[in-house]
């Protein structure tokens, strides 16, 4: 069943944060759906720029809404992740998306305020929730490419009372890809969690999002690295910071990179080991059980997992 993010974080603030995952392709699709329905978890879709491009948008949408009849337990939300204005309309127009994210974080804050409200605007009037970005994340994903600044919690009350936007993605020291610190020796990397706590005293109850969120494990480097990989100096949110930040009113957690990591371990450890193979069937069920593992792993450290039948009964009332 798909619904808006605004239903999901309702259920959430402050207990839990819901798994924001992208997804590209069949094998990512099923994995999702079997890993969030395994740990009984409502999730959200995210499909970025990146995807509808690499395949016609309607491959995806025809996806979701097959896996939506297989899996009808499912409670689920359809989100563009990283829009411009232009994608948002057309997310927006299609009648698919339950929500769309306007990234005008790159702009300065009143033009970004202008074109948040615009899509708040034309969204609102088709029922779909918006989310919007204040600050900017480090690292590079996709066509992302940012330096960082953190939020400013008085400009992050003005922004939401301005734009009217469902939900704030925040900058508090996460950054997009596989490389997203250089963490001192010896020292453990931390969210910026008083920006998170200012946040919340300004706007009480209102969901924050959390970007760049992906733990990047080692043992998955390590692994792809042993079977042929090159990716060197990784790093990631370490997992036990999900959920303190959720219980701060961080209801979205995004991750991306993670499940690209278990794709490139999956494959290279496959064609290592039968190098005789060459059917992507062969690779793809492999593929699609570690990946649904990783999804309901997720869940559970974002304490999102064994929640759907609580949210799908707040939702009949």
């Amino acid at each position: 069943m798909i619904v808006t993010t605004a239903q999901l974080f309702k259920q959430a603030y402050g207990k839990y944060a819901i798994g924001a995952y992208n997804i590209n392709n069949l094998e990512q699709t099923v994995g999702l759906f079997k890993g969030n329905i395994t740990s009984k978890a409502p999730f959200i879709i995210q499909i970025s720029k990146g995807a509808r491009k690499y395949s016609d948008k309607r491959f995806l949408e025809g996806m979701i809404r097959a896996a939506d009849q297989i899996y009808p337990d499912a409670i689920f939300a359809v989100h563009l992740d990283h829009g411009d204005e232009e994608n948002c309309y057309d997310c927006i127009k299609s009648g698919f998306y339950s929500s769309v994210m306007i990234d005008a974080s790159h702009h300065e804050f009143e033009e970004n305020i202008a074109i948040t409200k615009r899509v708040v605007d034309a969204a609102h009037a088709k029922g779909i929730s918006v989310e919007a970005e204040l600050g900017q994340l480090g690292g590079v994903e996709e066509d992302i490419v940012g330096s960082v600044k953190l939020t400013n919690p008085a400009e992050a009350k003005e922004f939401v009372k301005r734009t009217g936007c469902d939900s704030l993605a925040v900058a508090i020291g996460t950054s997009h890809g596989a490389f997203k610190f250089k963490a001192e020796p010896g020292k453990k990397f931390s969210l910026h969690f008083e920006v998170i706590e200012e946040i919340q005293k300004l706007l009480p109850g209102f969901p924050m999002v959390m970007h760049g969120s992906s733990s990047v494990p080692k043992e998955e480097v390590d692994r792809i690295n042993a079977a042929g990989g090159k990716i060197k100096d990784s790093s990631g949110v370490p997992e036990d910071q999900f959920l303190p930040a959720a219980k701060m009113g961080v209801c979205k957690v995004n991750i991306d990179t993670d499940g690209r990591l278990v794709w490139t371990r999956v494959h290279r450890e496959f064609f290592r080991d039968h190098p005789e193979k060459f059917d992507l069937r062969d690779v793809g069920v492999p593929f699609i059980e570690e990946y649904a593992k990783m999804i309901a792993h997720k869940n559970q450290v974002l304490g999102s997992a064994g929640h759907l039948d609580e949210v799908r009964a707040a939702l009949k009332k």
